[in-house]
């Protein structure tokens, strides 16, 4: 019984451990990302575009997935194109009970973000299994108006995030969360004015990846202080420019 318990603890943490090597992020996301991440030795599962969301966010991970502490959440819409990957890579998942529609607020069911010990989100339209989540592992919960919420917060660590949305920053500022404000826009997102700085980046093991030229936002050098005073290298790509695809997404 002993080994038999031993040989189960070694399998979780393999599967720990290859999962951590694993990172979602949209199939159109730049080929100069791809190559760095796959280089990396990490395994890339590209989420599909789907027709249940409109076309500029139609395959953005974001969109489709929220990671809860160890868990994944995801979209009926995208389960099926993903869900051979996931379980070949050991990722515990649960699919959400809520379908994505055209149009806000029907888009966000599964934009919310874990900050520490804090699930943020517009909490009136959060999937409920992902509420229920939250709960079992005994996040708080902190209820925003921003519905686009990971979209809108590159995740630091957990204490501390970037984001261009006043509202957003002053509600997590009232949880003691250390946060940089940015100026809005600057980030490229087809058919729109702007993207978000969030739907642009990810954090990957110890650095925070950028997906296009950072240098180019007027606030390049306090988002990397921020980010290096918490011990983090930041990586961007001056090739091409800031493009929001949905969050690079590490699980």
């Amino acid at each position: 019984m002993q080994e038999t318990f031993l040989q189960s603890k070694i399998f979780n943490l393999c599967v720990i451990i290859h999962s951590m090597n694993v990172i979602c992020l949209s199939e159109h996301a730049n080929k100069i990302l791809k190559k760095n991440l796959r280089s990396q030795g990490y395994t890339l599962i590209e989420i599909k575009k789907s027709e249940a969301v409109y076309d500029a966010i139609s395959s953005h991970g974001d969109i489709y997935l929220c990671k809860i502490c160890s868990e994944l959440v995801v979209a009926p819409a995208q389960l099926p194109m993903i869900q051979e990957e996931l379980l070949r890579s050991g990722i515990k998942y649960s699919m959400g009970a809520s379908d994505l529609g055209p149009s806000y607020p029907m888009n966000v069911s599964y934009n919310a973000a874990q900050v520490g010990n804090y699930l943020i989100h517009n909490l009136n339209h959060t999937d409920p299994v992902i509420l229920n989540k939250a709960k079992e592992f005994g996040l708080k919960q902190i209820l925003v108006k921003q519905g686009y919420t990971k979209c809108n917060l590159v995740v630091i660590n957990d204490h501390s995030a970037i984001t261009s949305d006043p509202g957003l920053a002053a509600a997590l500022n009232k949880n003691n969360l250390e946060i940089l404000l940015i100026t809005q826009g600057h980030v490229h997102l087809t058919g729109f004015p702007y993207g978000f700085l969030g739907g642009a980046s990810g954090r990957v093991g110890d650095e925070v990846i950028f997906n296009g030229n950072l240098s180019a936002h007027p606030d390049c050098d306090r988002i990397i202080e921020f980010i290096r005073q918490r011990g983090l290298q930041v990586t961007f790509f001056k090739e091409y420019p800031l493009e929001d695809i949905g969050s690079i997404i590490q699980l």
